[in-house]
């Protein structure tokens, strides 16, 4: 908590959606609440044209099988991967064995402004006193910066990871902008699947006991039986890293 007892979270820009896009969303999420994820990925670039949408990737555990559908419908749709200077080496390397084996052409790797870090976390032991804080300047603020020029984003969300998660609509108004959730009806079987028949590479390392993998500091293994999510801030008040809980990031004039 900051002096005010207010979330750092809470001082990021978080704005309104605006009644247009709002409406649209909702009749978005109608048309495609039982469509496919390569259906909704056509329709938002459709709706906003391949300049006008990014995908948000971690390149995470459960990220290739959304990427490949990308690439199948238009490998030039741009990717904004965020490094935080707190990734594991192996994710950067499952970044570029994606990149080259789906054929994306436009992956766009947003660090964090340099003087950010080095102001507020000279030690880098920012993640264990204040992990709020540390999200919003490695992932929340540079994430705000990537999606300027945009006007929709998609991302991986499924409502099967649970908490806020549960009850994502499959299109939302995020701010000035349209927010798609390809994968919010796809169930764990079905994504298991989906990695099956696309024949795709796992995160490295998933094999190691890592379900959910984010920054280094803040990611554990998860036990069987534990939820996937488990070893994301493990012991931590913290759930989100607060691109998707916070931050509603607006589409500046």
């Amino acid at each position: 908590m900051n002096s005010a007892g207010q979330s750092f979270l809470s001082l990021s820009p978080v704005q309104p959606a605006s009644s247009l896009i709002a409406a649209q969303a909702q009749s978005l999420d109608r048309d495609l609440s039982r469509a496919s994820p390569a259906e909704i990925v056509t329709t938002a670039l459709h709706e906003v044209g391949r300049d006008s949408l990014a995908v948000v990737s971690s390149f995470g555990s459960e990220s290739a099988a959304l990427l490949k559908i990308v690439a199948e419908v238009d490998p030039a749709i741009p990717i904004v991967f965020l490094d935080t200077g707190w990734l594991f080496p192996e994710t950067l390397a499952y970044r570029d064995t994606l990149t080259n084996l789906l054929g994306l052409s436009d992956v766009r790797t947003i660090h964090p402004l340099t003087e950010t870090p080095d102001n507020k976390d000279k030690d880098r032991d920012l993640w264990f006193s204040n992990p709020d804080q540390c999200c919003f300047i490695r992932k929340v603020e540079p994430l705000t910066r990537a999606l300027h020029p945009f006007g929709a984003w998609i991302n991986g969300r499924k409502r099967f990871q649970g908490g806020d998660r549960a009850s994502i609509s499959v299109v939302e108004a995020d701010g000035g902008r349209l927010k798609f959730n390809p994968l919010a009806n796809v169930s764990a079987d079905e994504l298991k699947a989906l990695y099956a028949t696309m024949n795709l590479p796992p995160h490295p390392l998933v094999a190691s006991g890592f379900t959910s993998i984010g920054c280094m500091p803040c990611t554990t293994r998860t036990e069987p039986g534990e939820d996937p999510r488990a070893g994301r801030w493990r012991d931590r008040d913290k759930i989100e890293c607060g691109i998707h809980v916070a931050t509603d990031i607006a589409k500046s004039p």
